[in-house]
């Protein structure tokens, strides 16, 4: 502990100038003020300084502090002492719990990729599976300190490993879908190469009609493929060219339809203005209409609807009177390659992507998709969009 100390050297000097000052003849109230200023300037000088901050060998920073550092950071952080759970921030105890506070670590973690890690005496990372939930992946790192300190870092890579999965799910799936027609096609084109003298002209003529309604399959599925491709990338660009959706519903419902426009019930009336892509929100009409049209009965009517919702808002209703759908197919109808009933899908050439479109429309739009259904009454989407300012 430093003591304080006076310069008496200086102050015996301080005095002195003060009696030579009066044997010159200056008035002695000033000459002792002065001595007194001089000797409170002197007392000042000589003071203990100011304590250092507290210390616990981490460059300064005590453990207060580096509780606060840490404490709202959206990563969740443990600090460690002697392998107990001394500091824990508010992120940490989500994932883990209040009571790691105080806790062995290696009972906080339990993962033996924890554990290998927390037994090591040198710094590293490790990924462990199933932390807070089965399929959670978290790396942690560790940084060990002075004073038997270590700081634990956890970083969740679940998300990048939901995507890689997905990604993995949509190259099969894809491949699938591609391989199917590429084997019909070449399949029948085999057959007429080998056997072309044998063949009866009706019986060429139908594997001629095969391998085209194969081959618009293969375009239908690739179209689609490089539709999805392009508003997922797209996603996050908001339009802002302004449409009148009455019209375009209207044009988009009869133009797919074609010969069956008779069984349209469309009422696509009023001023409802958005700001969309006009190309997409077509897309998205016709993809409900044609699914309508396909799946709903073929006696019964497809009822198109555009209603305002509130004063912002408007929504587009496309319901069919067909077999309906499952509940349990419902949370799924907008993944892609999802069938309810694969081979009444493929027969009616559908490619399984419609609805994954519809979705990624909607969600560019800043939309909102539902789609209700009751088994042997039909389906109906409803789309709301937000109407331009």
């Amino acid at each position: 502990m430093e003591t304080r100390t006076f310069p008496w050297s200086a102050f015996a000097l301080a005095i002195a100038t003060a009696i030579g000052l009066m044997i010159l003849g200056l008035p002695a109230l000033p000459v002792l003020l002065m001595l007194m200023v001089w000797a409170g300037s002197l007392w000042l000088v000589g003071s203990t300084p100011p304590p250092p901050a507290p210390k616990n060998g981490n460059g300064g920073i005590s453990r207060d502090m580096m509780g606060d550092l840490v404490e709202h950071s959206e990563t969740p952080v443990i600090v460690t002492e002697s392998g107990r759970v001394i500091i824990a921030n508010l992120a940490s105890r989500r994932l883990l719990g209040a009571h790691i506070l105080g806790q062995d670590v290696k009972m906080a973690l339990r993962q033996p990729e924890a554990v290998g890690l927390l037994d090591s005496d040198a710094d590293g990372a490790a990924v462990i599976r199933g932390l807070a939930r089965r399929r959670d992946i978290w790396r942690i790192n560790r940084k060990k300190l002075d004073g038997g300190l270590a700081i634990i870092e956890f970083v969740n890579k679940t998300a990048e490993a939901d995507i890689s999965r997905a990604h993995t799910d949509f190259v099969a799936n894809a491949s699938h879908e591609l391989r199917t027609p590429l084997a019909s096609i070449l399949g029948y084109v085999e057959t007429l190469r080998d056997d072309i003298g044998d063949l009866d002209p009706k019986t060429g003529d139908k594997f001629l009609a095969t391998i085209q309604r194969e081959g618009r399959r293969l375009q239908d599925l690739v179209s689609d493929l490089m539709s999805l491709s392009r508003i997922e990338a797209e996603k996050h660009d908001i339009p802002s060219e302004t449409l009148d959706l009455g019209k375009l519903v209207d044009r988009a419902a009869r133009d797919v339809a074609g010969d069956r426009v008779e069984r349209l019930d469309l009422e696509a009336h009023g001023d409802f203005n958005v700001s969309g892509d006009e190309q997409q929100l077509e897309q998205l009409v016709r993809n409900l209409v044609d699914n309508a049209l396909k799946y709903g009965d073929e006696d019964k009517m497809v009822t198109v609807r555009l209603q305002p919702q509130g004063e912002k808002r408007v929504q587009l209703s496309v319901q069919d009177r067909g077999d309906g759908i499952a509940p349990e197919h419902l949370p799924h109808l907008t993944r892609r390659f999802y069938r309810t009933d694969p081979g009444r899908s493929r027969a009616s050439g559908g490619t399984g992507l419609g609805l994954a479109i519809v979705k990624h429309i909607v969600e560019r739009h800043r939309g909102k998709l539902a789609i209700d259904s009751t088994l042997g009454e039909g389906t109906r989407v409803k789309v709301t969009l937000p109407l331009a300012a």
